[in-house]
């Protein structure tokens, strides 16, 4: 199964855009989403090309390989018109031997990780806007940045899953 991660949309049309489409290119067969879908935020500036609407309508149609977690932008209201689920806390997976804890960011973050992980799992997160790809203690840290809104001189990238192998990417 091939896997992309991305996170951190925040409503820009233009970046989901550049999601779905790297998605389909790569003949990806989930996507995993990691928070802050629809709403800005008020700590970010308003994406110039920021469409929820439009969001909205686009990954409804991806609604079948979608698994997605709640970042701290996302609400009941956001769950009411995306027809998948997003409420999750986070995402436990294990692809070809390879245990990923995929979650936001604001509640288990790099300095409160969940008790379970161990040497050889990667702690997935967004939040930050801040692409990563790091080994601490055993445990790879990886961050797929965000599309619509990078920080920190990151450039918007994703992250792809695949036979047990996690590599980031820019768009």
């Amino acid at each position: 199964m091939k896997i992309m991660a991305a996170s951190d949309i925040h409503g820009s049309i233009g970046a989901a855009k550049m999601v779905t489409d790297k998605f389909n290119e790569l003949g990806c067969d989930k996507l995993l989403l990691l928070g802050d879908i629809l709403y800005h935020g008020p700590r970010n500036d308003l994406p110039s090309d920021y469409e929820p609407k439009e969001v909205i309508a686009l990954l409804n149609g991806y609604r079948d390989k979608i698994l997605a977690v709640r970042g701290n932008c996302d609400t009941e209201v956001d769950q009411m018109v995306l027809e998948f689920p997003i409420m999750a806390e986070y995402v436990y997976l294990v692809e070809e031997g390879q245990v990923i804890f995929a979650t936001h960011g604001h509640h288990y973050t790099p300095e409160k990780l969940p008790p379970f992980l161990g040497t050889g799992d990667i702690f997935l997160y967004g939040h930050t806007h801040v692409a990563l790809d790091k080994e601490e203690q055993g445990i790879r840290f990886m961050n797929p940045g965000s599309p619509s809104i990078p920080k920190d001189g990151t450039k918007p990238s994703y992250i792809i899953i695949e036979n047990g192998k996690a590599e980031l990417f820019k768009f």
